[in-house]
């Protein structure tokens, strides 16, 4: 089991309330906590993916050209009569006076993350593309996907790829791909807990609550370049399954470790409109000023980032949730490693991508109008069996609470949790520094 068995020294007191179950943090408030720990020696049997499969109506993955259009339609509908609204109301020359000020800051505040929110329903919308569940042809998928992420300046192909294999992999500590954790050695801990460097150094020159927003801006407004990028979340091993060594796993280049040879055209289209896209872009500041740009897309296009990310981050991160080295890792522990949330309101814009994501993880073939039915399925299917995991947490303290409580894991392999730098001792300089 390698070092994985001591990850989490103390799971905590478990307590099932109204059928959650929950644990006592240090923060003296009782929090969720996933019902299955696969280092408890009374853990249950996994069932197989057919099994779970079993228990869900087969209707559930009818998939209608008719249905998914329809909401394509509905989304832009809404981002139409947003910009429709907002071109009446607001002005991006700059503002004269402090009347005019507040306008001018609260207005396209408020076209920005609405804008940016409802664009998401067509990030994910094109991200059902890319999975195969938008409609029974894939080269429909492709050309509406294609359309729908690359106006995001998102490169579908390359995406499409790298996503596949995220949902492949999922929770694998070195195979993973999107939000793999890292090691305490990454984050430059040393082995006797010495703040070496990077975010060990970080957060005890920052302090708790200045790195816990850290990590969420960081995440949210930095995380998706940089992931595109090949910097940051990515994988520990190319397309082979041969360590990348330092080499950079980008989503842009076809030579990129990320991909093989037969993707190449693909890629290449994508970034080729990324390209173009961006070029425009340019055009358009200098033909109608920067702030017109910023105002209108940059804005937008950031707020869609962020609730990408939010996703992605929430729907598999928490102290309590495993992750899986080489030995240990099986395709039904990391799609069962996968938490539903409620995101209110958020839901309806983003077609309750959040609130079923179990579902999503072990059938993405499932197109997302029938997922909440789906996910009614298997929680009557796993929730008996303590392997189901819906976290009540109202997300932005369940965000808040992860960007305090999950840094890193011990090592690469056994089965690990993912654990905090809080809990780390300050050096002993710093130490004397705070209590004097």
């Amino acid at each position: 089991m390698g070092k994985g068995g001591n990850a989490q020294k103390e799971r905590g007191e478990r307590k099932e309330i109204h059928g959650i179950e929950m644990k006592k943090q240090k923060f003296g408030e009782k929090v969720w906590i996933s019902p299955y720990d696969p280092l408890d020696k009374n853990a249950p049997k996994l069932p197989t993916k057919a099994e779970i499969k079993a228990s869900i109506p087969a209707h559930c993955f009818k998939r209608s050209y008719l249905k998914s259009m329809y909401y394509v339609v509905q989304d832009t509908v809404m981002a139409a009569f947003l910009i429709y609204v907002t071109n009446k109301a607001l002005t991006t020359d700059i503002p004269r006076t402090p009347t005019e000020a507040l306008v001018f800051v609260f207005g396209w505040s408020f076209y920005g993350f609405w804008m940016g929110t409802i664009l998401t329903g067509h990030w994910v919308l094109a991200h059902e593309c890319g999975h195969g569940a938008f409609s029974p042809s894939q080269g429909f998928n492709d050309f509406i996907g294609f359309i729908l992420h690359q106006a995001l300046l998102v490169p579908y192909f390359a995406w499409q790829y790298s996503h596949a294999k995220h949902h492949r992999r999922t929770n694998h500590i070195i195979d993973g791909e999107s939000h793999v954790p890292s090691t305490r050695e990454d984050n430059g801990l040393g082995e006797h807990d010495e703040r070496n460097s990077f975010y060990a150094a970080w957060h005890e020159a920052m302090g708790d609550g200045a790195f816990a927003a850290f990590q969420i801006w960081s995440h949210l407004f930095l995380g998706w370049p940089l992931y595109l990028l090949g910097l940051a979340s990515t994988g520990r091993l190319d397309y082979q399954g041969k360590p990348l060594d330092g080499r950079i796993a980008d989503h842009f280049r076809p030579s990129s470790p990320m991909f093989p040879k037969k993707v190449s055209f693909k890629i290449t289209m994508s970034s080729t409109c990324a390209v173009l896209s961006l070029g425009y872009l340019v055009y358009a500041m200098y033909k109608y000023g920067i702030i017109a740009v910023i105002c209108w897309y940059w804005n937008p296009y950031l707020i869609c980032n962020a609730w990408l990310v939010l996703y992605t981050w929430l729907q598999h991160t928490d102290p309590s949730i495993p992750h899986y080295g080489e030995d240990e890792w099986t395709w039904v522990r990391g799609a069962l490693s996968t938490i539903d949330r409620d995101y209110g309101i958020f839901c309806f814009f983003h077609h309750k991508i959040g609130s079923t994501h179990v579902m999503h993880h072990l059938f993405h073939e499932c197109p997302f109008y029938n997922a909440l039915e789906g996910t009614h399925a298997i929680r009557k299917f796993l929730e008996p069996k303590g392997l189901y995991n819906y976290d009540p947490t109202p997300w932005p303290i369940a965000m808040w609470r992860i960007a305090r409580t999950c840094h890193y894991v011990e090592a690469p392999e056994g089965i690990q949790y993912m654990k905090s730098l809080e809990e780390v001792p300050m050096t002993e300089g710093r130490r004397k520094e705070k209590t004097s």
